[in-house]
């Protein structure tokens, strides 16, 4: 191999090692301000403990890069491989998810000192690893991003769960924005539309060994192709609380005629009157947050609304909500930027923009493209076998890593779900 080759890899290796690093460390971050007690709650089955977030982020390196990849490397301990397996069923059996509270043991340390181990490892590997295995090095660090994401809503929704309300962080609280500009609207044209990623493969790294840096998608991502769109509009800026205060105050959870008839189940089942960490106070709302109770800020973006809720608004001002294709047109001709996890707010801001701050609900179910393959082998349960029952979010929240998101990425969640960074942003 010629020296330039070497000087070249190197340097890449070298790039990838910062990056794992990086992703690594941040995780850790999150974690500031948070008990060992606080990392050990499940508030429900939908959520899991941040220590379980730890550990099965670690056991990804672990099964899938250093077990089958490295000489002699030897698992920290042999009941991990089952206990921290979310749900590859290739790989055998694992824990119901809704009984990730109970593992009391390991402890919080043991599970560090497992990150710890792993890490050392995986440095080893970096060093020498293949193109194949940088690409799954690159998937490895963008599925632990993903956590990065749970993390920070799963832990919210267990502090909320706490009669006392506590707060997590101590960041400065959002000052009123002053007046919203007024809603206006992307127009196009009919036509077909190019939409998905342009990779010619799922799952490719975000720094390859070649020394190119390449783009990263996941393969519900793929293939790129062509969808014809009807003429549509998509709005400038995303719902607000104060325009789904009007909603509110308009009886909108009420009004049967706005909701689908799951979404009426849900309200009238559940008792729904307002988003998810509202309550109101002598008269006023407030809204839980990282910081604890904090009054609704009437300029930033309406927060924690399910699927159900976003249409019944959609429908009640008079327009709809934007299909994923719709939504990607217009994000495609925008840069990524906005209010990410980067921020620290872990907060809604009245940032306008296309991208962050909310996930952004859209009216496509969350289905396979045209020509779409699941990656083969384990991996291939990554996500193809959730496109069932699931509603498609796009351009990623306040707890996405701004690395991490980009105009074609597909996030889902079943229609009924809250306690992520959802909001609105209307089509017509």
């Amino acid at each position: 191999m010629s020296t330039s080759v070497t000087t070249t890899r190197h340097a890449a290796a070298s790039r990838l090692a910062d990056r794992f690093a990086n992703v690594r460390q941040t995780t850790v971050g999150l974690c500031s301000g948070l008990t060992a007690e606080d990392q050990m709650v499940q508030s429900m089955p939908d959520a899991s403990p941040t220590k379980w977030h730890l550990a099965h982020t670690t056991w990804f390196f672990e099964t899938f890069l250093l077990k089958p990849n490295l000489p002699d490397y030897r698992l920290f301990h042999p009941d991990f491989t089952f206990l921290f397996n979310s749900y590859y069923k290739q790989l055998g059996s694992h824990p119901n998810r809704a009984f990730r509270g109970l593992f009391s043991r390991p402890s919080l340390e043991e599970v560090h000192a497992y990150r710890d181990y792993v890490d050392r490892h995986m440095e080893e590997l970096i060093e020498r690893a293949s193109e194949e295995q940088a690409k799954l090095i690159g998937l490895g660090l963008n599925h632990e991003q993903q956590h990065q994401e749970l993390m920070v809503t799963d832990i919210k929704h267990a502090l909320w769960s706490n009669p006392l309300r506590p707060a997590w962080k101590e960041n400065p609280a959002s000052p009123e924005s002053g007046a919203v500009p007024p809603l206006q609207w992307f127009d196009f044209d009919e036509g077909l539309y190019g939409i998905g990623c342009r990779v010619g493969a799922p799952f490719k790294p975000s720094v390859g060994l070649s020394g190119v840096v390449d783009d990263f998608c996941f393969d519900n991502e793929t293939p790129r192709h062509q969808v014809f769109l009807n003429q549509f509009s998509l709005a400038s800026r995303l719902v607000t609380n104060a325009e789904y205060l009007e909603f509110m105050r308009d009886g909108g959870y009420s009004r049967p005629e706005l909701w689908l008839s799951d979404g009426w189940d849900r309200v009238c089942t559940e008792h729904w009157n307002a988003p998810l960490y509202w309550e109101e106070r002598d008269g006023d709302w407030q809204v839980y947050t990282v910081n604890g109770m904090q009054p609704v800020v009437l300029s930033e973006p309406v927060c924690h609304v399910s699927y159900y809720e976003a249409d019944a608004f959609a429908r009640w001002s008079g327009a709809r909500l934007p299909l994923e294709s719709e939504w990607e047109v217009t994000a495609s001709q925008s840069e990524v930027n906005g209010n990410f996890l980067e921020s620290g707010k872990l907060h809604p801001s009245a940032d306008k923009g296309v991208f962050g701050n909310v996930w952004q609900w859209t009216s496509s179910p969350y289905t396979a493209y045209p020509g779409f393959a699941p990656a083969a082998g384990v991996l291939g349960e990554y996500n193809g076998k959730f496109m069932s029952g699931q509603m498609v979010l796009r351009g990623g929240s306040c707890a996405t890593p701004q690395s991490h998101i980009r105009a074609t990425y597909r996030n889902f969640f079943p229609p009924h779900a809250r306690w992520q960074f959802m909001g609105i942003r209307l089509a017509k």
